[in-house]
């Protein structure tokens, strides 16, 4: 089962790998992205962590995504000596015009199932992700993080 779902992420991968390129963002900018728009106001620290990757490379992504004007850096409203990220206009913009296709996406994924499937399959993931965080098992891996530099792109057999 862990390899089916190490298979169904990597499908994913390619899916959002292609619906980005045009966007000229990759897919780990764009997952970035998108935690700030749930999680505004993120230390640049906080942001690697909830995108999967090294700090060392969110250094790079946010240094590439501030000079595209998609993020911008400010100073914590709570602590004023810290700098936080936020999305820009520009950068809401992107994602919003991005989201109907990743939404045709997980549609394509789903379509299989019925949406008393589909919303099983969900309960089901959450359940799982609970259950391995109960168990000592992070979702945050730090330390084996992703360095969006090196990180070859998947190859997928049919």
């Amino acid at each position: 089962m862990l390899y089916l779902v190490k298979q169904v992420e990597l499908s994913v991968r390619a899916g959002l790998d292609a619906l980005v390129r045009p966007a000229d963002i990759t897919t780990l900018q764009y997952t970035a992205l998108t935690v700030l728009e749930r999680h505004p106001d993120l230390t640049a620290a906080r942001l690697a962590r909830h995108s999967f990757v090294t700090d060392q490379s969110m250094a790079d992504m946010v240094t590439t995504l501030l000079n595209r004007g998609l993020i911008e850096r400010h100073r914590d409203p709570a602590d004023r000596r810290r700098l936080v990220i936020a999305l820009t206009p520009a950068g809401q913009r992107l994602l919003d015009r991005l989201r109907p296709e990743v939404a045709a996406l997980q549609d394509r994924m789903l379509s299989l199932l019925s949406d008393g499937q589909a919303g099983e399959l969900q309960r089901s993931l959450e359940l799982c992700r609970r259950a391995l965080l109960e168990h000592g098992v992070e979702s945050d891996p730090a330390p084996r993080a992703v360095d969006e530099k090196s990180r070859k792109k998947p190859t997928f057999r049919r």
